[in-house]
């Protein structure tokens, strides 16, 4: 990728010596302000109705400066490297000019949750459909923002899609087709708020690899007002699999269709070290030092949701840590608990952080109700067989070719997205349920700091 970087406000700072015919593309997109990695990675693969040239409207500094070394190592990677074309327009009002000179038909936006909300909805209002990385909302009003913008793309027929990367992860795709075979399942379990008919639990880390380095993070990350706490962040995936596995294709009322129960917070500390270590900055902003108690930050990333979806009580919760030990990763935990059997991903050191799929019954005749259904599944995934580890327990053996990675799942919802552009539109349960997963999230927040 050809480029030179000139910091003087007012430039139009182009990371291409030429520019390619743009006509030929149905589609062309726009980053806007990526302050997070996950924007990086919508282009760690092509897509042949994409033009390959970007253009990017993002202030000047370190966030724009990590996005456009993502997007030049895919460039130049061994292994089919990409061909984009970041022309980039860095200047205080670079929102505005986007606005003004409307260089795409697609934003992309990665990054402070705290502005995200009404860069969608301005970016509508310019007539331009979004693909969002989530959250989409992190706050009561922002939830109120988002059901606006909802109605503006339906008014403008414009799109407005978040990134949900979770389902095309193989066990929980799998945990899904095991559920829909009731042979095999049973019934979804109503449960209760103590032991829940469904559970999603997540592990994060602060500091982590992305894409071969270690990973840089804005400071502004670690502030909640910015970012977003725990229950509004990471938990959108986990409530998003419970509506897509439990209810799939259906669509969700939030207004009649989910009850909050209980929720809880607290924080994960940060030392000047780590800090120091995970953003390169050697003290913390005064935006941060709300939140630092004896030198050490403490960050509102931890929580966890009870709620009633329908008749069916279910349990999210989402852990950060500094960082992971040796070997690990981020880690996923769930279960659904059928009338029949119990599916489980695990994700553990016995795992070898790699989730895994488990199904647990002591139903009569379960093996040879296994045994059967497993062809429809196969059907559909080649090579997925069980595999008996202990009486009433199979693990779901998965082929290597299932397992792409994170990372390769942006690529798969783009294309997802993509689709749905070319079609005018998106399946009907997906905006409502949108909605019904911001509700939950942001309401939980609400409970849980009412109660302190």
């Amino acid at each position: 990728m050809k480029y030179s970087y000139l910091l003087m406000a007012g430039l139009l700072l182009s990371y291409s010596c030429t520019m390619k015919d743009t006509e030929k593309y149905p589609v062309e997109l726009i980053t806007l302000d990526p302050g997070h990695f996950h924007a990086a990675l919508v282009q760690k693969t092509s897509y042949p109705d994409v033009n390959p040239v970007v253009h990017v409207y993002a202030p000047e500094g370190a966030d724009l400066d990590e996005h456009l070394k993502k997007i030049e190592a895919y460039n130049t990677r061994a292994d089919n490297p990409t061909k984009w074309e970041e022309i980039v327009y860095a200047k205080p009002d670079f929102l505005e000019v986007m606005l003004r000179d409307k260089k795409g038909n697609v934003m992309v936006t990665s990054g402070n949750n705290g502005k995200k909300t009404e860069y969608i909805r301005r970016t509508l209002l310019g007539g331009i459909n979004v693909l969002a990385d989530k959250p989409m909302a992190i706050n009561s009003d922002g939830f109120e923002t988002l059901k606006q913008c909802f109605d503006i793309a339906s008014k403008n027929g414009l799109l407005l899609y978040d990134i949900m990367t979770e389902r095309f992860e193989i066990t929980t795709i799998l945990q899904k087709e095991f559920s829909r075979i009731e042979s095999v399942f049973g019934k979804q379990l109503a449960g209760t708020p103590e032991d829940p008919g469904i559970v999603k639990e997540s592990v994060h880390h602060f500091f982590k690899v992305v894409s071969g380095n270690p990973l840089i993070r804005p400071a502004w990350f670690f502030d909640v007002n910015q970012q977003g706490e725990g229950l509004v962040d990471v938990t959108t995936h986990l409530v998003d699999l419970v509506q897509w596995e439990c209810f799939p294709e259906q669509i969700i009322d939030y207004k009649k269709d989910i009850e909050i129960i209980d929720a809880n917070r607290w924080t994960t500390s940060i030392s000047p070290t780590q800090f120091k270590e995970v953003t390169g900055l050697a003290e913390y902003p005064d935006y941060l030092k709300k939140d630092v108690v004896d030198d050490t930050l403490r960050v509102y990333s931890n929580g966890n949701i009870f709620y009633k979806i329908r008749d069916v009580n279910a349990k999210v919760s989402v852990i950060w840590n500094y960082t992971y030990p040796e070997g690990g990763g981020d880690t996923h935990y769930s279960v659904m608990r059928g009338s029949r059997a119990n599916l489980i991903i695990e994700q553990g050191a016995a795992q070898n952080y790699q989730p895994e799929l488990y199904i647990e019954s002591a139903a009569d005749g379960f093996e040879a109700d296994l045994s059967a259904a497993i062809s429809s599944v196969s059907a559909k995934y080649p090579g997925i067989e069980p595999k008996k580890i202990a009486d009433g327990k199979w693990q779901i053996i998965v082929p290597a070719k299932y397992r792409n990675g994170h990372e390769a799942h942006f690529g798969q919802v783009t294309e997802n997205f993509l689709k749905y552009l070319k079609d005018g539109s998106i399946p009907a349960w997906e905006v409502p349920n949108m909605l019904a997963k911001y509700y939950v999230t942001t309401q939980a927040l609400e409970m849980a700091k009412g109660k302190q």
